[in-house]
């Protein structure tokens, strides 16, 4: 049976924390980051990667040692430490404060686990082991960046547009939405996105939505594409 229940977590806006300043902690850092957390870190010392990352204002650094009472605004907490103390304090504070905790590879202490993660633009896909073999994970993540190529981006982004002109057509149901986007997955708009022929792959586009009882054009789905990728 398994062990988690997988979810997405909107951490947009909210405070993380992580406690360590060595690589492993600036990578989970830039995470949240790109997530749209305000992160801190806390650490006595920090890598080069984390300066970094504060000079962009990507992240505060909190040049101390943790204590306990560090964690109060955390919404979210990841450590990256192996003393046995630090951990056990980390763990007792978001216990009694019901917080979200991960450390780094300590799953006894963690009340969530992060999968490997490969994104696509809108398109996300996490690989867990459920903590049994995350090198493993990171592998079957990377076997499966072949399968989904960085086409599928802008593949995400021409669905979505088509997802919206179908919804605006109040008279097309459910499951006429669903059979459009069957002919679409299966048509070759991703293959000419891949090879650079956006031209035809938005032609085709345009058919199918037809087909559906959508009438609009390419340069109409060309203009909502350069609308989205301003938002």
């Amino acid at each position: 049976m398994p062990k988690y229940y997988p979810i997405m977590l909107d951490v947009r806006g909210r405070e993380a924390i992580v406690i360590g300043g060595d690589a492993l902690a600036a990578e989970k850092a830039a995470a949240l980051f790109r997530s749209g957390a305000r992160v801190t870190a806390i650490s006595p010392t920090f890598s080069a990667e984390l300066q970094e990352q504060a000079v962009r204002q990507e992240v505060t650094l909190l040049s101390k040692a943790y204590e306990p009472g560090d964690l109060a605004r955390a919404f979210v907490v990841i450590a990256a430490t192996n003393d046995p103390q630090i951990i056990e304090q980390i763990w007792q504070e978001t216990q009694e404060r019901g917080q979200l905790v991960n450390i780094v590879d300590v799953p006894a202490r963690c009340n969530f686990i992060l999968p490997s993660i490969m994104r696509r633009g809108q398109l996300t896909i996490a690989v867990s082991t459920e903590g049994a073999s995350p090198s493993l994970a990171k592998r079957i993540r990377q076997q499966l960046e072949d399968t989904f190529p960085p086409a599928y981006d802008r593949y995400m982004q021409l669905a979505t547009v088509a997802r919206t002109l179908l919804r605006e057509r109040k008279d097309i149901s459910y499951d006429q939405r669903d059979q459009f986007f069957g002919d679409f997955f299966t048509s070759e708009i991703l293959h000419l996105l891949s090879v650079g022929n956006e031209q035809e792959a938005l032609t085709i586009t345009v058919q199918l939505l037809k087909q559906h009882g959508v009438a609009t054009t390419t340069t109409t789905l060309a203009t909502r594409l350069a609308e989205r990728g301003l938002q």
